[in-house]
């Protein structure tokens, strides 16, 4: 079973989460290997996904790199490049045909554009994979989940659950209670709550969706 990894904004921690999956299913003896399409400013995300596939090629793991740090949209206008969603629809299948378990880390948030006409929700929609929502565990969080996983639903796609990511030490009552909360909110299973600098997760909750 593959999934699409996508985020309730850009910086919350899915290539964190991506590779935290990569290495327990691996640990495990799970054929698992990362996939990130796009690429903007550079490649750190995905260096750490290849490393965590077990050193698979770079342009496997990230079939186009632009170099400005914008969206994809924005930093192929700049560099006169277009992104091409049948590069990117080709690069999944590639490793999929090789690998049982493809881990799809989109680009920002769901509704970042790629290319014109065209943004991460579609590229979910097009592979047809079930999702996994990573948030950042903080003031705000329940409305960007709600409003992403309503935007999930209406590509037709199921989101198979959350992962909240605490990116702090300390936790206010925000963050306390959204642990809380988000099942009753959502009806989807919250997958783990990532306590900072947590290294790893329990791989059985994913073996399990």
């Amino acid at each position: 079973m593959s999934f699409f990894i996508t985020g309730t904004d850009t910086g919350v921690g899915k290539t964190y989460v991506t590779r935290l999956i990569l290495e327990a299913m691996r640990n495990e003896g799970h054929d698992a290997v990362g996939y990130k399409p796009v690429a903007c400013g550079d490649r750190e995300d995905a260096i750490i996904l290849s490393a965590a596939s077990g050193g698979l090629d770079l342009d496997e793991i990230n079939p186009i790199f632009l170099n400005t740090a914008v969206a994809p949209y924005v930093a192929g206008m700049l560099e006169n490049r277009t992104v091409d969603p049948s590069v990117l629809l080709a690069g999944f299948h590639h490793l999929a045909a090789k690998h049982a378990t493809v881990l799809v880390e989109g680009a920002g948030g769901w509704e970042v554009p790629l290319a014109a006409n065209y943004r991460v929700a579609d590229l979910a929609a097009d592979l047809k994979l079930p999702v996994i929502l990573v948030a950042a565990n903080r003031l705000g969080a329940l409305n960007h989940i709600l409003l992403t996983l309503g935007a999930i639903r209406a590509k037709g796609l199921v989101c198979a659950g959350i992962i909240l990511n605490q990116l702090e030490d300390e936790m206010d009552t925000a963050m306390i209670t959204n642990k809380g909360v988000v099942v009753d909110l959502t009806g989807v299973p919250l997958l783990e709550h990532l306590i900072h600098g947590q290294d790893f997760l329990e791989v059985q909750v994913f073996l399990n969706l």
